[in-house]
């Protein structure tokens, strides 16, 4: 496949094109890394995915571009070309200036809610599990103590 050639292949030609070498050429044309999620929303645009191919091809793509020595991850789900990078630099330490930031507190707080939900949720626990209040008043200090005791050692 030739280098910047992108806008040029034909719907065919793209379906045909495995999805690491459509990464190589979005960074070769671009020329400085991208975020991981910005190339496979990119890869998937190129070929069309349905929202099903896209959840079944994110990390087979991930461990593609992981294992093809053409790439380098330069941060935070930052990946560009090796060949940008001199042997010397790359490094975490020595990339670290190109590192732009992929934390989005708002999807952050979005799935601690969800993971939060789930794991208090009171339709997955049993009538046994319920702990009220009168059985715990009714615990002496040692019991208390011996449970805290074992929540430290889980910590």
């Amino acid at each position: 496949m030739m280098s910047g050639k992108l806008a040029s292949l034909t719907p065919e030609e793209i379906r045909e094109t495995a999805m690491v070498d459509l990464v190589y050429e979005l960074l070769y044309e671009k020329g400085e890394p991208m975020l991981y999620r910005d190339l496979y929303q990119e890869v998937a645009r190129l070929k069309g995915f349905t929202e099903e191919e896209m959840t079944r091809y994110i990390a087979q793509l991930y461990t593609e571009i992981n294992i093809d020595g053409r790439f380098i991850c330069v941060g935070k789900s930052l990946w560009g070309l090796k060949k940008w990078y001199p042997t010397e630099q790359a490094t975490d330490s020595a990339v670290q200036a190109n590192v732009k930031d992929d934390f989005d507190e708002d999807l952050e707080e979005d799935l601690f809610e969800e993971e939060e939900d789930e794991l208090f949720d009171d339709e997955n626990l049993d009538e046994d599990d319920v702990f009220d209040d009168e059985e715990y008043e009714e615990l002496d200090e040692e019991e208390v103590e011996e449970a805290e005791e074992e929540d430290e050692d889980l910590i």
